[in-house]
């Protein structure tokens, strides 16, 4: 009983501490850096890491005290830790190439391409407010998960 019992335990505390992970649109699986999730989605969904370019990632971090008019400061070394989180995981392929206006990920070709059905008052309404709002309609957004089969359009 007492070997069930800890055995139990220990199946738990191994769920509890396996790494989250985020799917691109092609399912591929990257670990989710728990730093990065904290710090990031303190105030907005943890993009994937794969929506930027490593140079977009480098030049984002390296203004955090400006981050689109809030100050997202962090500590030395949760700063290297995020960044090289970012660098590795960052787009590659055609992807890499991609350097978007402002480094926003809203305004690179793949989101442009992947939201293109999407109408400019979509995008206003009220329950969504903007494209880098993408908990708004990808249910699983929180999750790192942005599937099109969890889309649901707010009205």
């Amino acid at each position: 009983m007492r070997a069930a019992v800890y055995s139990g335990l220990f199946a738990a505390l191994l769920l509890a501490c396996a790494p989250r992970v985020q799917a691109d649109e092609g399912g591929a699986r990257v670990p989710v850096l728990p730093l990065y999730q904290q710090e990031c989605s303190a105030c907005h969904v943890a993009y994937p890491a794969r929506g930027l370019p490593a140079a977009s990632w480098q030049r984002l971090m390296g203004n955090l005290p400006r981050h689109f008019g809030t100050d997202a400061s962090l500590d030395a070394a949760s700063l290297r830790e995020i960044c090289g989180w970012l660098q590795t995981h960052a787009a590659t392929g055609q992807r890499a190439n991609d350097q978007p206006a402002d480094d926003r990920i809203t305004r690179t070709r793949w989101f442009v391409r992947e939201h293109d059905e999407i109408s400019p008052a979509v995008w206003r309404r009220a329950s969504i407010g903007k494209a880098s709002n993408c908990a708004a309609c990808h249910t699983q957004a929180a999750q790192g998960r942005f599937s099109e089969h969890d889309v649901r359009i707010p009205r």
